[in-house]
Formats: C-alpha cells, sequence, structure tokens
C-alpha cells in the first residue's frame, strides 16, 4: 500500500488546528440547571435578602429588642401600630417592646436551630449510614434496629422530655432538634453506601490496604456530598418548623429571647385585640424562609439528579 507522504502532512496540520474540545464538569452541569430553576433562584434571592436582614437590621432599629415604649402602654392598638415616626417600623408587641427589634432576633433564632439542627443531624446520620452501610452484614443488621426503634418512637414526645429534664435553653433546642433529625438520613446515606462500595475504586482501595475508615471518610462521604447537600437543604425548615411548635407551646426560647414560633405564638393571642401586625410580620418572614428552604432544595435535588446528568 503506497501511502502519499504529502497527503499525511496536510492530514497532521488540520489534526493540529482543531480546536481542543473542552470539556464540562458535574458541578458545572449541577450550577447551570440550578440557575436555570427560576423558582429555586428567587427563592435563594429571597432567603438572601432574610440573612442580609438579620444582620444588617439592627443597624436601622432605634429600639432594642427589650426596651419599652412606655408611651404606648395602655393603648396598643392605636399608638403601638408600624410608624416611621415612632421608630416601631413593625410596631410594637403588648408589652410595648419594638416588634422590629424582635423579629430580627427571632429570625438570627430561628435560623440558627435550622441551620445548627441540620448539621448536627447530617453528620451523625452520614456517619452512622456510612459506617452501617460499608460493613454490612450482621453490623448493619444491628445498626439498623437501632434506628428502627428509634424512629418507633414520637420524636416530639422525646425532645420536650429532653427540654424538660435538661432546663429550657438555646443550646439544648439546638441538641434536642438536631439529635432526634438524623434518622432518616441515616437511612438514605445507608442505601446510597451500599450502592458505592460495589464501585472499582473502592474494590481498589480495598486491594491496595487502604483502611476501613479511610475508605469511608475519603472516599464513600466525599461521594454522597451531591444528596447529603440536598436533603440538608429540606432538613431545614423541618426544624425551624420543630422549634416554632415547640415555642409556640411556650417550651422553646425564653424570654428575653424570641422566635418566630414564639412571636407568632404572641401574635395569635393578641389578634382580639385588633394588633394584627403583631402576628403578619412574624408570620411573613417565617412563610417565605420555610417556602425558600423548600424551593432551594427542590432546584438542588433536580440539579444534583444522577438521572438528568
Amino acid at each position: 500500500m503506497i501511502v502519499n507522504k504529502k497527503n499525511i502532512e496536510d492530514l497532521s496540520k488540520n489534526l493540529s488546528e482543531l480546536d481542543e474540545i473542552k470539556g464540562r464538569s458535574l458541578w458545572f452541569d449541577a450550577r447551570q440547571r440550578f440557575f436555570n430553576n427560576k423558582a429555586a433562584v428567587v427563592s435563594l434571592i429571597l432567603l438572601s435578602i432574610i440573612l442580609i436582614f438579620s444582620f444588617l437590621g439592627p443597624l436601622f432599629a432605634q429600639w432594642t429588642n427589650e426596651e419599652i415604649d412606655w408611651v404606648v402602654l395602655g393603648d396598643i392598638s392605636t399608638l403601638g401600630i408600624p410608624s416611621i415616626e415612632t421608630g416601631h417600623f413593625f410596631g410594637t408587641d403588648e408589652l410595648g417592646r419594638d416588634l422590629y427589634s424582635r423579629v430580627i432576633q427571632g429570625t438570627k433564632i430561628s435560623l440558627m436551630v435550622g441551620v445548627i439542627g441540620a448539621l448536627i443531624a447530617v453528620i451523625v446520620g452520614t456517619l452512622y449510614g456510612a459506617i452501617a452501610g460499608y460493613f454490612g452484614g450482621r453490623i448493619d443488621g444491628i445498626m439498623m434496629r437501632i434506628v428502627d426503634i428509634l424512629m418507633s418512637i414520637p420524636y416530639m414526645f422525646v425532645l420536650i422530655l429532653l427540654l424538660v429534664i435538661f432546663g429550657r435553653s438555646i443550646f439544648m433546642l439546638f441538641i434536642g432538634i438536631g439529635l432526634i433529625s438524623w434518622l432518616d438520613m441515616s437511612r438514605i446515606v445507608r442505601g446510597q453506601t451500599l450502592s458505592i462500595k460495589k464501585k472499582e475504586f473502592i474494590e481498589a482501595a480495598i486491594a491496595t490496604g487502604v483502611g476501613n475508615f479511610t475508605i469511608i471518610t475519603r472516599h464513600i462521604i466525599p461521594n454522597l456530598l451531591g444528596i447529603v447537600a440536598v436533603y440538608a437543604t429540606l432538613l431545614v425548615p423541618g426544624m425551624i418548623l420543630t422549634e416554632s411548635f415547640i415555642s409556640f407551646l411556650g417550651l422553646g426560647v425564653q424570654e428575653p429571647n424570641t422566635s418566630w414560633g414564639a412571636l407568632i405564638s404572641e401574635g395569635a393571642g393578641t389578634m382580639r385585640y385588633g394588633t394584627l401586625w403583631q402576628l403578619l410580620f412574624p408570620l411573613f418572614f417565617f412563610v417565605v424562609s420555610l417556602f425558600s428552604f423548600f424551593f432551594i432544595g427542590d432546584g438542588l435535588r433536580d440539579a444534583l439528579d444522577p438521572k438528568d446528568r
């Protein structure tokens, strides 16, 4: 077979002039899909505004959250209405305290409870589920039966019991909500770990003598970050709802601190006196934040769904 040297040189030149095909990472594609989700993007913007409000809002407050305006006491329904002139931008509560400052404080505490509680649940549930799924066999069976037993106990009863026994403090609220919410996370992580441990790179790590703890922390858990991030985002509103319910019952955040649940409880109790703003302002922040977290979690789930890759 005779090969034309000139043709070979031309072919080589054409190949060298071709533009290099740039690859795209899975995270890049996920980011693109997330920002194409309008509901998720709008929710992210709204949640960012609420976060900025909670940190920069005190700069514009003319009253502290504990300071009482003695002028409005006795006629809250008339003198305690939202007003820029009096400095009570959201009005006052039934004790003459500035609702604007109290909503800021309630926003910080409720979001802290949601985020810290979700973080505790994610850490405990991820480690527990990864260990159970990786070792399998009898260890997996025992660990999952423990989860089944714990899930059969009403978690709200356990949380109320913890708060009654160990005291009604914010710290105990963080720990209690986080430690009763890791069970679902452990089940999800365990199921994913059972699938991942059959992959070739896990078998290669075992064959080269890598330790079990290293495999779990360096190889399995990093490959679970997508689904863990999605579930963590959906955990936050559940934590906020739980805290709000507990505070509504009077067992959550105690005075002089407050939260969305406590403010909504106070506002609901004074509605009949014509002070509707005491309910509407905290309820607005509460509802917007919950829907924002849900839509962001839904957007992350669609963006990171392996079926869409």
